[in-house]
């Protein structure tokens, strides 16, 4: 999805979990404070335009808890055995580790080079 963003997505080492979905490996591949892209091998019922929760573990080199958002899926893409989905981020209970773990992976993309 080559499209323009208000915000920066940062590329994330990052493991989720879309709670009430069955389980199969997810991982986080981009965040921003207003959306993110998961890619996951388990994705029977997941709907457009409905709200899940995510749990996003953040590699351990960020040094932060794990944390939730609420999210809404606007976007699906199936490819094999995988599947990318688009979500919004709707609000986020834990918002301080939500904050710095973006604030970490902008620090990180701008200290590391490529």
């Amino acid at each position: 999805m080559d499209e323009k963003r208000k915000n920066t997505r940062f590329k994330t080492f990052a493991k989720a979990r879309i709670m009430g979905v069955s389980e199969g490996e997810t991982i986080l591949k981009d965040l921003s404070v207003t959306g993110c892209l998961v890619e996951c091998t388990s994705y029977a019922g997941i709907e457009t335009n409905k709200r899940y929760g995510l749990e996003i573990i953040p590699e351990s080199a960020a040094d932060i808890g794990e944390f939730e958002l609420l999210s809404e899926v606007r976007w699906m893409r199936s490819e094999g055995y995988s599947c990318e989905i688009g979500f919004i981020i709707i609000e986020s209970p834990k918002g301080k580790l939500f904050q710095r773990y973006v604030d970490y992976l902008s620090w990180r993309a701008s200290h590391v080079k490529t």
